[in-house]
Formats: structure tokens, C-alpha cells, sequence
């Protein structure tokens, strides 16, 4: 990671009727390497105003090659990453429009799929923390 004083982190929760997108985050990746997540990344430094949603969007195109549009706030949470570096992870609502899920990434998405809620919420793989992010989107939906 950067060094910056505070890094911002946004999670897109894709949501495709009852059925979410998933990556399995890759084995080289610094922070929860091997775990399952959402699409997502740090929010580029210069980047502000529509920042959140510019990134959730470019993320969930550039990484998974999906396409979304609605993009609604759910929650965020700070956590720190490697044992020094501040985070804050905010995570997004975003609505499928188009677009067939693959790797275009590799070097930070192992892969790439759909599991429904409760799929998700008892997969061994998903930290407790993206259970709860799950568990916030099911709410505001």
C-alpha cells in the first residue's frame, strides 16, 4: 500500500436479483490474499467528489468486466492493513446492468463468481467483515 495517513478502500456489493458478485482475491495480494470479497479498491488520492462511485464503477468494469448503475452507499468500517497502514472501507449497493464476469485482472482477482446470500454468508472463505457487509446491503435493499 501507499503511504498515505488514511487510506479510503470502496467495496462494490453487485447484486444481480438475489445472487451477489464475488472475487477470490489473489494469492499475491498483500491484504486478505486467498479470501473472498467484493470487487474493489483504494480510492485513487486525487480523486474526490463523485470519487466513491467512480471507483466502485471503474472497479467492478476494469476487474470483472461488469457494467453497473445505480450506486447507493451502505455502510464503511476502518481497518488496518499489514499492521500499520489506516483504512477506511466504504461499501456501495450496485445494481447489475450488463456484462459476463471474468478475471481481467489476475494479478489482484484469482476469480470471479455469483453466490447467493446465504451462499455467501456461510462460505468458509468470506471473512466475517464481508459477512457483515452483506448482511448491511441485504438491509438496505
Amino acid at each position: 500500500m501507499d503511504d498515505y495517513a488514511l487510506v479510503l478502500n470502496v467495496d462494490a456489493a453487485v447484486v444481480r436479483g438475489d445472487d451477489y458478485l464475488v472475487v477470490k482475491r489473489s494469492s499475491e495480494e498483500e491484504h486478505a490474499a486467498g479470501t473472498l470479497s467484493f470487487p474493489g479498491r483504494k480510492v485513487d488520492s486525487d480523486a474526490l467528489g463523485d470519487a466513491i462511485r467512480e471507483t466502485a464503477r471503474r472497479e467492478d468494469h476494469d476487474e470483472v468486466g461488469v457494467e453497473t448503475g445505480v450506486v447507493e452507499y451502505v455502510t464503511g468500517s476502518p481497518f488496518t492493513a499489514n499492521e500499520s497502514t489506516e483504512c477506511l472501507n466504504v461499501v456501495v449497493h450496485c445494481e447489475y446492468e450488463s456484462g459476463e464476469p471474468e478475471v481481467r485482472e489476475p494479478e489482484e482477482v484469482a476469480d470471479v463468481f455469483w453466490l447467493g446470500y446465504d451462499e455467501l454468508a456461510d462460505h468458509k472463505d468470506v471473512p466475517e467483515q464481508v459477512r457483515e457487509y452483506a448482511d448491511a446491503v441485504e438491509a438496505s435493499r
